[in-house]
């Protein structure tokens, strides 16, 4: 984990395309792991990795041995590329 960047609410509400709030009552439920630092919340990029994993519909097929995490933030889906409804 030491490796982990960390985001804040903002950047995960604005990059899941949900309301900070939102964001906020999955950190209290203990859905959305995240650590307290000064003032604010900050989330790991692989918390917020397990976090989508595990509100996955159906998991992902993906090819034998391409099963790892993320290691960067750049690397997590977003609503706009992949963490969405797919139907057409």
């Amino acid at each position: 984990m030491p490796q982990d960047r960390y985001q804040t609410v903002q950047e995960v509400a604005d990059r899941l395309e949900v309301a900070e709030a939102t964001v906020r009552q999955w950190i209290k439920a203990g859905t959305l792991r995240a650590i307290e630092i000064g003032k604010g919340w900050r989330i790991a990029d692989t918390d917020l990795a397990l976090f989508m994993i595990a509100h996955e519909t159906a998991p992902r097929n993906v090819p034998f041995g391409q099963s790892e995490l993320p290691k960067q933030s750049s690397e997590l889906p977003t609503a706009g590329n992949g963490g969405g409804d797919e139907r057409g």
